[in-house]
């Protein structure tokens, strides 16, 4: 049985195969999947992975913001790409939607995971906003679900930063990245943006991914921040440490939704910023709590333990609901 996942991340899609004990995972810069024909996307897929496309069981697929529909459903039966509009926020490239259309046009059985939105099952209070969080962040919190945790934050830190509350195993509420916490290259609007706006001088969009920390410093991206910070230079500890203020209050916020469901729950790390160390230190300073830490594949995995758990005749996912085969 072979499952894999598919993570449409900020700069990259990333693939995961869950075959008997074997897991397996490789990316495609979001610009390199964009120069690929569909058929080089999936014999991509094939050579990685080692597996010839008629022996895939499911596959699971996020795409975007995934707030045109709020079930898990096959692919085939979403309109257009499972969006409300193409427009939003964030950097477009085109090479999400080649792997999209890649899966959707192949015959290989695939199922899409819906992002959270004002049509989900959430509690009713988050949904003052219309959008909560991409479909990919489904997946870390699905895998968090399957090492035995059912009470937990989790915090995708990386271009942008995205929190997920789960409670009895479903998740109840999440801040999306254009609402509190920046990330690196992401963050919502302030006064001085909404401004720049209302004057003509961006759009809404391009003052979201020019809104995140970097803005405080020289360096041109996340890797340079990064570097940079490796080298204690102290206007990227500065960048770091501010990311890692706001992701603590998120998840603080996070945990103050979780007690009205009686738990405070474990908190989970995720993503590139998420993974350093530096930052990791800081945030349990913040919160006085210890936090585990998971990589930048386990978005990927988690959408294919959704595929093969789907497969199983598994109809609810993170209190989502599944409406397949």
């Amino acid at each position: 049985m072979a499952f894999i996942g598919i993570d449409h991340g900020t700069t990259a899609m990333r693939f995961a195969l869950i075959e008997r004990e074997k897991t397996l995972t490789f990316e495609l810069g979001r610009a390199e999947a964009a120069a690929m024909s569909e058929n080089e996307i999936l014999t991509s897929v094939e050579e990685n992975f080692g597996i010839l496309r008629e022996s895939i069981d499911l596959i699971a697929l996020t795409y975007s913001m995934g707030d045109g529909f709020s079930a898990i459903k096959n692919v085939r039966n979403l309109e257009g790409r499972g969006l409300k509009s193409i427009e939003g926020a964030g950097k477009k490239t085109g090479g999400g939607t080649r792997v999209f259309d890649a899966i959707r046009n192949s015959g290989i059985p695939s199922i899409a995971i819906p992002g959270l939105h004002a049509e989900s099952k959430v509690d009713p209070r988050m949904k003052v906003f219309s959008h909560l969080t991409s479909p990919e962040k489904l997946g870390i919190a699905y895998h968090i679900l399957c090492l035995g945790y059912e009470n937990f934050v989790v915090s995708d830190i990386s271009s942008n930063t995205v929190t997920l509350a789960v409670a009895e195993g479903k998740v109840i509420g999440a801040i999306d990245a254009c609402i509190f916490a920046p990330g690196v290259h992401h963050g919502p609007l302030d006064l001085q943006a909404i401004r720049n706006v209302d004057n003509g001088y961006c759009t809404a969009n391009q003052a979201f991914i020019e809104a995140g920390a970097l803005k405080m410093t020289p360096y041109k991206d996340r890797e340079e921040l990064l570097s940079a910070a490796g080298r204690e230079e102290s206007p990227a500890l500065l960048a770091l440490d501010t990311i890692a203020l706001f992701a603590a209050m998120e998840i603080a916020s996070m945990q103050l939704l979780l007690r009205d469901y009686e738990t405070i729950g474990e908190i989970f790390l995720a993503g590139s910023v998420g993974e350093s160390g530096y930052v990791q230190k800081k945030i349990r300073a913040h919160l006085g709590q210890e936090c585990q830490c998971l990589g930048k594949w386990h978005a990927a995995i988690g959408c294919a333990e959704i595929a093969r758990d789907v497969f199983a005749g598994k109809k609810d996912i993170l209190g989502v609901d599944v409406n397949y085969p």
